[in-house]
């Protein structure tokens, strides 16, 4: 448990490095756009996974509860069936999966940063001026289907080690379903819930950026508030 608590402080911190590692601004004619989205960005996907890749990060927190696949809600008669209607089996099977979601996300906080770091921003000042989610959007859109594809082995790898049946005998109970299909399942569920956050943590800044204690942040977007 240590070992993982530990990873999960190493890749904050990662993601912490970015902020850390921007130059100080003085708010000016010559401040940069881009890099009043990039500090956005990047404090509202640090402040994201601080919760997600904290225990029980995605199963407490009601913006990336992963719910079960639909298919587990269907009844077809079997002893296997009637188990997973049961409440307890549900919510024990539910904090399962939302364990492996957290494994896929602790793949998916250094792509973030890296992304935020290297990526180019075109019409930094729309995005400055857009929508409350704006700049999540628009590095949702950079990265595409990367982030699913960086979680899913991560994911996977949650499944298997978490599996103390319980996984197993739910999806022997659906017929055309198996782990793999669970762990697609899982990690679309999981990359959107991701995104949720980022842009719920981008639409506070947005909203208080004084809590930021950056005076850039609280100097763009305190003017246009």
């Amino acid at each position: 448990m240590t070992m993982m608590f530990d990873r999960r402080k190493l890749l904050l911190a990662g993601a912490a490095g970015i902020t850390l590692a921007l130059p100080g601004c003085q708010m000016g004619p010559r401040y940069s756009l881009t890099e009043v989205i990039r500090r956005l960005l990047t404090l509202a996907s640090q402040n994201a996974f601080a919760l997600l890749l904290q225990p029980g990060g995605f199963y407490d927190h009601s913006v990336a509860r992963i719910a079960l696949p639909d298919r587990f809600g269907s009844r077809s008669g079997t002893l296997l069936a009637a188990i997973l209607q049961s409440q307890t089996f549900r919510d024990r099977l539910q904090r399962q999966l939302n364990r492996a979601a957290e494994r896929g996300a602790e793949r998916a906080a250094p792509l973030v940063a890296d992304t935020i770091r290297m990526m180019s921003i075109e019409a930094a000042d729309q995005i400055v001026r857009g929508g409350p989610r704006a700049a999540t959007q628009f590095l949702r859109g950079k990265i595409g289907i990367a982030l699913f594809d960086s979680m899913l082995p991560g994911v996977a790898e949650g499944l298997r080690i978490f599996d103390d049946q319980v996984i197993n005998r739910a999806v022997q109970s659906v017929t055309g379903f198996d782990m793999a299909a669970l762990g697609q399942d899982i990690t679309r569920k999981a990359d959107d819930a991701i995104w949720a956050a980022i842009g719920l943590e981008e639409e506070a800044i947005r909203a208080n950026p004084q809590k930021t204690n950056d005076p850039l942040l609280i100097g763009v977007f305190g003017l246009l508030r």
